[in-house]
């Protein structure tokens, strides 16, 4: 047991979109594009006292066999544009935009992050991506020109002269580096933040350093108590480093949630939901990112392909083949194997999130204990529905979570940084 006061949890909302966690089928799914939709979702994370919310963008869709995935959508509109009109729809939620750093240029940035951050009161958040493929590449007129080793490399300095123009304000920057040479007035005044919140999504040993060195929060993906405690411990551990202190960073992991009046039934529902989201061709599409093969004859129910991955296939566009497709076939099989699993069953147990399934009662007491133990500062939650999968969370769990004392009743500040503590940079 420990002396130490309870620690606050934070919250943040993640809007559906592009991935294998919505459920595009259930007759309550609405509208991508329509304001509506993200209007409903922000309203209710500000509702229930969020930090922020949270939106994804791609530059390409990706494409299998030369056709869009079927997971993807067309039509999504610009993250940093739907924030700037959700800044006119409420009052006190943190607004966070994915803007990749490999494609566009920090002054441009800057820019927009202030103007948003001015426009919000002092609520923006950038979360920083990177690209390194040339399919990606092919919308602009660099192409894929990034070596893979170079991303962070990039993305560390994009991020570094982003902050020399907030800081400076009107005055003139100059900076010259590897990937840099700029000189210029950013024609804004300081952001209210100071500088806008930094987010973060890297797991790899330079996402990890980088994320030290430079995040306010870290959006990670751990699928238990153990494996994020000991993402946390390595995470801030690191930030002694960079002359920072461990509150000064927030891991979030993101996550999904199933409730229900019992248990038992929030085990039921949750079973229905993960196969309505790994359906038969999303499954096909999975085993031919990493077989690189055409699979469009397979049984999704049956095994695993019997043939060998293509190392050297481009047939699935936009999305990236981590590691050796040979070796990460071989572990598939040897899981399958004995677990006794399907393929559909396989990537089923593959692509689950962290997820907290339960009663209210159950869910809340599992969020509280993750963070007490030290496996998150918090949450970032990725609903199943588009846009009123957040509502039971904010209507069932989030009054238990105040009522433990660990979550806020009402905000007691306007910024962004306010609601995940952290300082504001230039001040003591």
């Amino acid at each position: 047991m420990t002396d130490r006061p309870l620690k606050q949890i934070h919250l943040a909302a993640h809007f559906p979109g592009v991935n294998n966690t919505t459920v595009w089928t259930d007759p309550q799914s609405r509208s991508q594009i329509d304001f509506s939709s993200f209007r409903h979702l922000a309203e209710t994370a500000e509702r229930g006292r969020f930090d922020f919310l949270f939106l994804a963008e791609g530059l390409r869709l990706r494409e299998v066999k030369g056709r869009i995935h079927d997971l993807d959508v067309l039509g999504r509109p610009e993250s940093i544009t739907v924030l700037n009109a959700l800044a006119a729809v409420t009052t006190r939620l943190g607004l966070a935009a994915t803007v990749n750093a490999t494609f566009n240029e920090p002054y441009e940035l800057a820019r927009r992050f202030a103007s948003l951050d001015h426009l919000s009161g002092g609520r923006a958040a950038w979360n920083v991506v990177t690209s390194s493929d040339a399919f990606t590449g092919e919308n602009f007129r660099r192409g894929g020109f990034l070596d893979r080793a170079d991303r962070y490399t990039r993305a560390a300095e994009f991020v570094e002269l982003a902050r020399k123009f907030w800081d400076a304000g009107e005055e003139a920057v100059q900076h010259r580096g590897p990937h840099f040479e700029v000189e210029g007035r950013l024609s804004l005044p300081r952001p209210p933040q100071g500088h806008p919140v930094v987010i973060q999504a890297g797991d790899s040993d330079e996402g990890r350093e980088f994320a030290a060195a430079a995040a306010d929060v870290v959006f990670s993906r751990h699928s238990t108590l153990a494996d994020g405690q000991a993402f946390h411990a390595d995470v801030k551990r690191r930030l002694a480093g960079y002359g920072r202190k461990p509150d000064e960073l927030k891991i979030m992991p993101g996550v999904t949630y199933v409730l229900g009046d019992t248990d038992a039934e929030a085990a039921e529902r949750a079973t229905g939901i993960r196969r309505a989201q790994v359906g038969p061709r999303t499954t096909i599409a999975f085993l031919e990112q990493v077989w690189g093969v055409d699979l469009s004859d397979h049984d999704p129910d049956g095994p695993l392909p019997a043939v060998d991955p293509d190392p050297a296939s481009t047939l699935v566009q936009g999305r990236t083949r981590i590691g050796d497709p040979l070796e990460i076939a071989a572990k598939w099989r040897a899981v399958a194997a004995e677990k006794r699993l399907s393929s559909r069953d396989l990537v089923i147990e593959l692509t689950g999130r962290q997820s907290f399934i339960g009663s209210p009662e159950t869910v809340a007491a599992e969020v509280d204990r993750y963070v007490q133990q030290d496996a998150a500062d918090g949450f970032i939650l990725v609903p199943h529905l588009t846009p009123g999968g957040l509502d039971d969370f904010v209507d069932r769990v989030v009054p238990l979570l105040q009522e433990r004392g660990v979550f806020r009743t009402d905000y007691t500040g306007t910024t962004l940084r306010d609601h995940l503590g952290l300082p504001v940079p230039g001040r003591p």
